[in-house]
């Protein structure tokens, strides 16, 4: 049996991985999006994830998020956190978390008739000291599949994939969301989501998520976005993102 803070461990790290992209969806969402950084151009985020349940949480702060545009529709990226993890009477520990490393490819295009759509593979790394609750122990990858609409103010993301991870007391999982923003002008974005995740650890539970958030343009170059969001069913977790974002 996983104990608790184990529990919310494993998936706080399934939650945390989603966050490392970018575009019009991604952060400060679950659901990710097909749209890469543009070509030569990169993006950072200092930002600050967690997930909280009862007495236990699990952090991510302060995290830097850099990704890069090397050919055209191609995105590298990495992501390398400071963890934190504590409550139910455990003493909490920091330090460094799992490092994800990931590669967008776009191969399909926004048309009228179609969407754009890319392949987002990520590899998280067991750089984190998974006895204090800091990682996941051993490396595991997510292949999700991700798809945009645009319609007039409005755009849409859908998509999902598996996790496949092989560490003690885990298990391989799907998961998938669909997420609805509106454009305000040039400077403000508010969008909705659903999320969606199957049994990812021993002793966890598949959840449903509703998820809430906004971006705030000060102008080309730097951003302010956010979100939070609870399950409505499964398993009780609180989770939530916070970044300064930037590109050049």
């Amino acid at each position: 049996m996983v104990n608790r803070p184990r529990q919310i461990l494993l998936l706080a790290a399934g939650l945390v991985g989603l966050f490392a992209a970018r575009g019009l969806a991604g952060p400060p969402y679950l659901t990710d999006d097909p749209e890469p950084t543009d070509y030569q151009h990169w993006e950072g985020y200092l930002q600050a994830s967690g997930e909280h349940t009862g007495g236990s949480y699990f952090i991510d702060a302060p995290a830097l998020a850099l990704n890069y545009g090397p050919l055209p529709d191609t995105q590298l990226s990495i992501t390398v956190p400071l963890a934190t993890a504590g409550g139910t009477g455990t003493r909490a520990a920091t330090g460094l978390g799992d490092i994800q490393l990931s590669v967008k490819y776009r191969f399909l295009h926004e048309t009228n008739g179609w969407p754009q759509i890319a392949f987002f593979p990520a590899v998280n790394l067991a750089s984190g000291d998974a006895a204090r609750g800091l990682g996941n122990g051993r490396t595991w990858v997510q292949l999700p599949v991700w798809l945009q609409k645009s319609f007039g103010a409005w755009t849409a993301d859908l998509g999902g994939g598996v996790g496949l991870n092989s560490a003690p007391g885990q298990r391989d999982n799907a998961y998938g969301g669909g997420l609805l923003q509106r454009s305000f002008g040039d400077h403000l974005t508010l969008g909705g989501e659903f999320f969606a995740q199957s049994r990812a650890a021993a002793g966890d539970g598949a959840f449903l998520a509703v998820n809430g958030g906004g971006d705030y343009r000060f102008n080309e170059h730097f951003h302010l976005l956010g979100s939070a969001g609870h399950t409505v069913a499964g398993p009780s977790h609180v989770f939530w993102y916070f970044a300064l974002g930037w590109n050049w």
